[in-house]
Formats: structure tokens, C-alpha cells, sequence
């Protein structure tokens, strides 16, 4: 059965985040891990990652994403594993526990956010000793690419220059980051660097229709960005960045944390 095309946009993501939950599971001894989304908002990943079995908090600011979220999780039978509160991460630690997670989602997040900084200390500190932290980011690249070949050159250059990777006043996106740019906002807050992949590398920019009139396109094309994801030249133009971090320090599991 082929992949419905949808799911080109994060399956990158989703195959290194099961990994790590995987890995997670092993170094801690405990099968139900405890997660974080933050702006996780109708369950993209949270209620698969709740489907392993694992207890995740998505904290979002949309009621209405919240809704969807709950009527989900509901709908795949994991309500018990899905907690939605209101929130975002400038004041996370109103809504959720400092230093009380094995796995931290920040997707979509630090683009929109005042001040990214901020908003990276916070979910940092929202992991436990050893705990994962999985960003995912708007990339610089992969939008001067994409306005470079729809014939915008001049808005093209325009966001090289921009120090938030914009185009114009017209962009949408509040801001854009580059590889380097993204994982030093990283590392400047306690964590280690584990892996960098471009996300969505051809996917936004192969029309749909071609994809859809080729039998097994969809497939290979998927095979293609998981082949492209960590070589840097490609991650380098990619729609979106995606990296997996992990804390410093590491240390036994609390007995709190075995339960």
C-alpha cells in the first residue's frame, strides 16, 4: 500500500523520533515514557506517540486545536494517555512540570515565538537528566529555493538577507533559520546535538499532480528524502530543519520516575 502524500511531511521525523523513543525506553527501563508537545495542537504526533504507549501533555494556546486534540485522542482510543491544556512555551512552566519529561516536541514553535531563545531554555528545562528534546524548524534554505524557481528573485535574495530569513512584508513566516543557526540556539542551552535532517527537501516543490499521475511516485519519493535527509548539502535547502538533541547529564532514574 503506498503512503498517502501527506505523510512525506513528517515522515523523516516521525521514523528518527520512534528511534528515540525506542532508545529512551531502554536506557530508562520504563515502557511508558513521559512526553511533552509543546504547540502540539491537534495531535500530529502526539496521539501516535501516545498509540506506542507512552503519557503525553500537548500544551498549546488554540482551545479549538485542544478540542480536535481531545475528539482525536479519543477517537484512537488513547484519551488516557492525552492531556491538553491551554498555554504556550513563554510561560510553559504555568501549565507544565519543570524538569518532568523523557521527551520534549518542539514542532512548528520557535518560528512564531517572541524570542526563541526564551522559548528553547524553556523546553530544555522542561527535561529530565538524559531526556530528548526533537525541534522542528522553518528552513532559510528551502524557502529562497522556493522563490527563486516561482520566477520572485528579488524577494529571493531579499530573505538571504533578512536576519529572519523573510522575503517581504507579504511572508507569512515570521522567521526562518539555517542548520548552523538553529542547532548554536540549541547547544547554547545544555544540549547536545544527536542529528540534523532536512525535512520536505522536494516534497514542496514537485507539483502534485505529477506525483499523483506516476504510479508509486509517492513511495519514491518519500525514499528519496529519507535518502537526502542528513547529507548536508541537501538539509541545507530544505523547507524544513529538523533536530534531535539530548541533555548533558545523565543519570539513574529516580524512583519517582520508575513508577
Amino acid at each position: 500500500m503506498s503512503r498517502p502524500r501527506a505523510s512525506l511531511r513528517t515522515a523523516v521525523v516521525w521514523e528518527v523520533l520512534r528511534e528515540a523513543l525506542d532508545d529512551r525506553v531502554k536506557a530508562t527501563g520504563r515502557e511508558a515514557l513521559d512526553v511533552l508537545d509543546t504547540g502540539g495542537g491537534t495531535g500530529n504526533f502526539a496521539v501516535p506517540v501516545a498509540r506506542l504507549g507512552h503519557r503525553v501533555t500537548v500544551v498549546d494556546p488554540s482551545p479549538d486545536a485542544l478540542f480536535a486534540l481531545e475528539r482525536r485522542a479519543a477517537e484512537e482510543g488513547v484519551a488516557d494517555r492525552v492531556r491538553g491544556v491551554q498555554g504556550d512555551a513563554h510561560g510553559l512552566f504555568e501549565v507544565a512540570e519543570r524538569g518532568g519529561y523523557d521527551v520534549v516536541l518542539c514542532h512548528g514553535v520557535l518560528e512564531y515565538v517572541d524570542d526563541p531563545a526564551e522559548g528553547l531554555r524553556n523546553v530544555a528545562a522542561a527535561l529530565r537528566p538524559g531526556g530528548i528534546l526533537s525541534v522542528l524548524a522553518a528552513g532559510l534554505g528551502g524557502a529562497v529555493l522556493a522563490r527563486a524557481l516561482a520566477g520572485h528573485f528579488t524577494e529571493a535574495r531579499r530573505a538571504l538577507a533578512d536576519p529572519d530569513g523573510r522575503w517581504g512584508g507579504g511572508d507569512p513566516m515570521p522567521r526562518r533559520f539555517t542548520p548552523e543557526r538553529l542547532t548554536d540556539l540549541i547547544t547554547a542551552h545544555g544540549l547536545e546535538v544527536a542529528a540534523v535532517h532536512g525535512v520536505r527537501v522536494f516534497a514542496d516543490l514537485v507539483p502534485g499532480a505529477l506525483v499523483d499521475a506516476e504510479p508509486g511516485a509517492t513511495e519514491a519519493l518519500a525514499r528519496l528524502e529519507e535518502a537526502v535527509a542528513e547529507l548536508p548539502a541537501f538539509r541545507s535547502i530544505a523547507a524544513r530543519l529538523h533536530v534531535l538533541a539530548r541533555t548533558r547529564s545523565a543519570s539513574v532514574p529516580s524512583a519517582k520516575e520508575a513508577e
